[in-house]
């Protein structure tokens, strides 16, 4: 009877922030794969917890991913652990659930700390609908593009960035979305010097140009604002009703389809349209 894959969030800088479920999850599973073997052994002697620790990263997470499926199909139960935070979310770990999945292995996600979320819910940025976008690429095209593709994104964006980068990647977010954009950076999230700092991105490459960052960061970033759209005049309005009728379509219709087209009351339209028959 094949095992399962259990995805266990770890605390992203408060490890009191470990919940039972999942900390109990640690103590039940037969092994453990994780990020950096030594990062997790530090939050298992934290729990007081002995397990068998197998390493699953980047760099040989198609070797390892194979090895771990294989031990799960032959019945053991595996928790998944990253440094910080969910497992594969911006994380190899997103590999291992699809070939678990493919393998028609069970994979069950413990509830628990994101620093996606939890900086999106103290940056006073909208959060209704928002976007993920992770670390970008270091190589300068992709890098672009990447950019490039957001420019006219209308929901609040994600970013995760490192202290040494920062700063360039300010720079960049800037001349992709103008200085003037506002931007809530998230530092050090959960611990002792945990800051929220809400700006904009041309203030913020200021302030970080003359004050070194440390600290791991989340940025949110404000959505493009919503393209206004041109009203249509009543000469519009007047031509395409005409045109549909032209057409074959009843005044009714033509109106009806008119007002949908030009997002006008259809009571406007059949005004219009009846003045310009007049």
């Amino acid at each position: 009877m094949a095992g399962m894959l259990y995805l266990v969030p770890t605390p992203i800088g408060n490890l009191g922030d470990i919940s039972i479920r999942a900390r109990e999850t640690l103590e039940q599973a037969d092994f453990i794969a994780a990020e950096d073997t030594r990062v997790s052994l530090k939050l298992l002697n934290h729990l007081g917890l002995k397990k068998s620790l197998v390493s699953y990263y980047e760099h040989n997470k198609a070797f390892k991913g194979d090895k771990i499926v294989e031990r799960i199909l032959a019945g053991e139960t595996c928790a998944l652990v990253s440094d910080a935070g969910s497992p594969a979310i911006s994380d190899p770990g997103e590999d291992l659930v699809r070939q678990c999945a493919a393998a028609g292995i069970v994979v069950c996600a413990i509830p628990g700390p994101c620093a996606a979320i939890t900086a999106l819910s103290i940056s006073g940025q909208a959060t209704g609908r928002f976007c993920f976008e992770g670390f970008l690429s270091t190589a300068k095209k992709s890098r672009r593009e990447h950019l490039e593709s957001l420019v006219k994104e209308q929901r609040t964006m994600i970013f995760y960035e490192a202290p040494h980068k920062l700063l360039a990647t300010l720079e960049d977010l800037a001349e992709a979305f103008g200085p003037d954009r506002p931007i809530s950076l998230c530092r050090e999230l959960t611990k002792l010097h945990e800051e929220v700092v809400r700006t904009t991105l041309g203030e913020a490459v200021e302030k970080y140009t003359e004050n070194p960052p440390k600290g791991e960061f989340v940025l949110i970033v404000a959505g493009a604002p919503a393209e206004e759209k041109e009203a249509a005049s009543d000469t519009d309005a007047a031509a395409r009703v005409q045109a549909l009728m032209a057409q074959g379509l009843s005044r009714k219709d033509a109106v009806k389809q008119t007002a949908k087209e030009l997002d006008l009351p259809k009571n406007v339209v059949y005004d219009i349209a009846l003045k310009d028959e007049a």
